[in-house]
């Protein structure tokens, strides 16, 4: 597949092994690992972060073979789902970061480029999560709502 901004063809990324149950070594059970998930929701942890703190600490290598159901199904049956994806919460993180890099660097025009590209896919992304009723069609992106989001 190609990549999104530039004209040749990306890597290949890694697989993940075709196990369908759960290993016998992993000690926790689906009740507990979904109790750890949403204590760590509710201290501010992000589901990516939540995953890696699971399989790091805890010894559960994925967290559908143990509990049946994705980090982000658990948060949205304990109403702890974010207000906006997490996917688009940072690139507009992405982006408000370059913003700061350009007010004292308005001649970086590397940065600047970058910075369009960036907000492209956020616009993009706004799209499709509008279209799937997940953002509601009021919702617009700027640069200062943005920063505002990201200050809460």
């Amino acid at each position: 597949m190609a990549r999104m901004h530039a004209r040749r063809k990306g890597k290949s990324g890694s697989k993940k092994p075709i196990v369908k149950e759960k290993p016998k070594w992993v000690t926790l059970s689906g009740k507990e690992t979904e109790g750890i998930i949403i204590k760590l929701a509710k201290e501010g942890k992000t589901p990516s972060v939540t995953g890696t703190i699971l399989r790091d600490q805890y010894a559960v290598p994925d967290v559908k073979l143990v509990t049946g159901k994705s980090i982000t199904k658990i948060l949205e049956e304990n109403n702890i789902k974010s207000e906006i994806p997490t996917d688009l919460r940072d690139l507009i993180k992405k982006a408000v970061n370059l913003s700061k890099h350009l007010e004292p660097n308005p001649k970086d025009l590397p940065h600047k480029r970058g910075l369009t590209l960036i907000e492209a896919k956020i616009r993009r992304l706004v799209r499709y999560y509008k279209r799937n009723n997940v953002l509601p069609d009021t919702w617009k992106y700027s640069l200062e709502n943005a920063r505002l989001l990201l200050s809460r």
